[in-house]
């Protein structure tokens, strides 16, 4: 081959593209704009390998416009201005151009603004693709004037599918190597919804491998599934708080799974055991304040063991606080006592509880009236704690 599977079975229209009906079946968005010939500027969105740029090729082939596809790590501010002076010219005489920017997100907020004004006189036609949430990273000013659309992860069996009807252009040089529906279908498991990585998996396996038939340890060898995860975008926060949910519902085998999904994906575990110590406190409490002391302990272990080895510390933790007793008082009065503070601001500390080391400050009245806890046979005092505006106030009612 000379060049990437992924290259050569690149499909060239929207019929021969697998996936995303929802965006490109008929009667469906994108397919309506092509087949008007009149598109907007567009933000497609999620995960990778799903055919984000492929559609936005098959755009570029079906309009008849300048297209160029720029990658929001390679290029350069220089190189977007060139685009946008051609892009004024091109304007002038009636033609369209379109920018396809790959990971957008790479790009900063200053970057961003480039194209704001373009992109509302019509000036260019924006094709954006990110694989992280847009409201992170997006100028909202661009996210207002382009239509977004969430991609899908593909089915296993579109992969298998796809791959199966290409078997003849992948094997055309490899006549003696047999791959079996079997071995194809593996492979489009450990694809992961993503299909430039399952034929990536086939083509390094078919290099290793001489002749013959394919089998899974020839697929083992030659790729491993690839775990999509963004550390600092929309999954991150989605597992994380899969795993809370789980543990605050007694789910311990769903919290352990999304464990280590988090620490496959790359994640630091140290965030991993600062979210249960604070899941000890906020959702079990006073409930059994053993779970505090052993998430810190784990908190502990895991930063003096380190992966691999500290997953275990985890999981051991995960399972204790999904079977602990659950009370959120802590965190009810955490809530109550910061909106008090926010509606009142600096109450004054009442008199009789206020410590007097100086005569001065006793002539001001500091401590005075104030009752002993111990001197008091019942051990109970009417020493007033609370502001005048919270007397009597109760938390976590």
């Amino acid at each position: 081959m000379n060049e990437p599977l992924s290259s050569l079975l690149r499909p060239q229209t929207l019929d021969e593209c697998i996936g995303q009906q929802h965006l490109i079946g008929e009667g469906k968005p994108i397919r309506g704009f092509l087949e008007q010939k009149k598109i907007p500027s567009m933000l497609f969105r999620w995960p990778p390998g799903c055919g984000k740029t492929t559609i936005a090729k098959v755009i570029a082939n079906t309009i008849e416009a300048e297209t160029f596809f720029l990658s929001g790590v390679t290029s350069k501010k220089e190189d977007l201005k060139q685009i946008l002076t051609q892009a004024k010219t091109n304007k002038q005489y009636g033609k369209t151009t379109i920018i396809f920017l790959d990971e957008i997100h790479r790009r900063n907020k200053a970057q961003q603004d480039t194209l704001l004004p373009h992109v509302e006189k019509w000036d260019i036609i924006l094709i954006w693709a990110t694989t992280e949430n847009p409201s992170f990273s997006i100028n909202s000013a661009l996210l207002s004037r382009t239509r977004t659309f969430v991609f899908e992860r593909l089915w296993e069996k579109d992969i298998s599918d796809f791959i199966k009807n290409n078997r003849q252009k992948i094997l055309i040089s490899h006549p003696d190597i047999i791959v079996s529906d079997e071995i194809l279908s593996f492979i489009a498991r450990l694809g992961n919804g993503d299909l430039r990585n399952s034929l990536n998996i086939l083509e390094s396996a078919i290099f290793l491998k001489k002749s013959w038939s394919l089998t899974e340890e020839d697929i083992i060898i030659a790729g491993q599934k690839n775990i999509y995860y963004d550390k600092n975008g929309d999954e991150h926060y989605n597992i994380i708080s899969a795993i809370h949910k789980s543990l605050r519902d007694s789910n311990g085998d769903a919290a352990c799974y999304r464990i280590q999904r988090m620490l496959a994906g790359g994640e630091d575990p140290l965030y991993i055991a600062r979210r249960l110590l604070r899941f000890a406190s906020e959702d079990i409490g006073p409930a059994d304040n053993n779970a505090l002391l052993l998430a810190n302990q784990v908190y502990d272990a895991v930063s003096k063991v380190g992966m691999p080895e500290c997953d275990i510390f985890l999981i051991q933790l995960a399972l204790y606080l999904a079977k602990a007793p659950k009370n959120n008082i802590t965190y009810k009065i955490s809530l109550e006592t910061k909106a008090d503070i926010q509606k009142y601001g600096n109450l004054p500390v009442p008199m009789d509880i206020r410590n007097a080391p100086t005569k001065f400050m006793e002539g001001l009245w500091y401590g005075k009236n104030y009752q002993y806890t111990h001197d008091q046979p019942d051990k109970k005092t009417n020493n007033q704690h609370f502001p005048t505006e919270l007397k009597d106030r109760i938390y976590g009612k």
